[in-house]
């Protein structure tokens, strides 16, 4: 299985697994990076570089218990670069957003994000 990013979690950033042979991109935990450019370009990054030679099928899949407005803005940039594969039908793009039981501030995240991009999105209800 060829790993081509895999970030562990800090207090402050979450895991990032990219998977290109699986064609997914995971993130998990919290993400309230000090500084969200300098942590979310690198992966923007690599996404572009999956993004010239895609899988037929690719996962999203995020299950963050916490993030900032800023990581907000840059999970919106990811998954509008994922959108442009699944547009193009060069990848059938899905969107797993998996949230803790009971947790409806992120259940309703994932709603909102559902309503902002043209691919599935799949509402995960994750114990603990």
């Amino acid at each position: 299985m060829e790993i081509d990013l895999d970030l562990v979690a800090t207090d402050k950033t979450p895991a990032v697994r990219i998977v290109r042979s699986q064609g997914l991109v995971e993130l998990t935990g919290c993400s309230i990076p000090e500084n969200a450019d300098r942590f979310y370009s690198p992966i923007q990054d690599r996404v572009e570089q999956y993004a010239l030679a895609p899988q037929p099928r690719t996962i999203i899949r995020i299950n963050l218990s916490y993030f900032n407005s800023s990581t907000s803005k840059y999970l919106l940039d990811l998954l509008k670069r994922l959108e442009d594969l699944h547009a193009t039908n060069r990848s059938q793009v899905v969107m797993e957003w998996c949230y803790q039981t009971g947790d409806l501030d992120m259940k309703e995240a994932g709603e909102d994000y559902r309503s902002l991009v043209e691919f599935p999105v799949k509402l995960k209800e994750v114990d603990g």
